[in-house]
């Protein structure tokens, strides 16, 4: 799931920190360094992009991609699950583009879970949300009645797994870059064995050292 970057219209709270062409810059370093990571899973990726207008292909050049629907964030990620399961993707992990450090061996243990007992894997977040959540069979209401952009949303996901009656795994937490408090952990992150994100890098080291 990811934005396409305009700037002003991708990652607000760093753009209020750092300036719209710099937070853009940084969401499209996002975008092509994960990209260029998950070329080394042996999945198939299909990149569901928002706006729906957005010559989203053109940027990644590679790899399949959809635009989004739904009036938020719940309903995209329901529809672009839906849809991956309708072609006879499973299962299917959804992963943000805030991600780009992520551990791509929760990726593979969320596959792993799956093919087991688990019926849904969650990546908990820092902030309270989730980073990934994967699943084998379309669970709609999954994604319904969560106050998405709060610090209730894995809560609030957890409870309603448990409502519908589902086994839920979790992977191991970590950070969506959202804030500039963010880009510290992100530094860090890329001294990670494996974690190679030089364009988000290059943005990085124009920028004065973060607290």
């Amino acid at each position: 799931m990811a934005k396409y970057p305009v700037a002003g219209r991708v990652k607000t709270r760093l753009a209020a920190e750092l300036g719209d062409e710099t937070a853009c810059a940084l969401q499209r370093a996002f975008v092509l360094d994960l990209a260029e990571r998950l070329r080394e899973l042996p999945y198939a990726v299909t990149w569901a992009f928002w706006p729906p207008s957005a010559p989203f292909g053109e940027l990644i050049g590679h790899g399949r991609c959809r635009p989004q629907s739904g009036k938020d964030l719940g309903e995209r990620m329901a529809a672009a699950v839906e849809a991956e399961l309708a072609e006879g993707a499973t299962p299917v992990v959804v992963l943000g583009a805030d991600v780009p450090h992520v551990d791509l061996a929760c990726v593979r243990r969320a596959v792993l879970a799956l093919a087991a007992e688990a019926d849904v894997v969650l990546g908990p977040a820092l902030d309270g949300g989730y980073y990934l959540i994967a699943v084998r069979a379309a669970a709609p209401a999954l994604f319904t009645g969560i106050a998405w952009g709060t610090d209730g949303v894995m809560r609030a996901t957890l409870a309603q797994a448990a409502r519908l009656g589902l086994r839920v795994e979790l992977v191991p937490e970590t950070f969506d870059v959202d804030q500039v408090a963010d880009l510290a952990r992100l530094r860090a992150a890329m001294g990670t064995p494996g974690v190679h994100l030089p364009r988000t890098r290059a943005v990085l080291d124009g920028l004065p050292p973060t607290p």
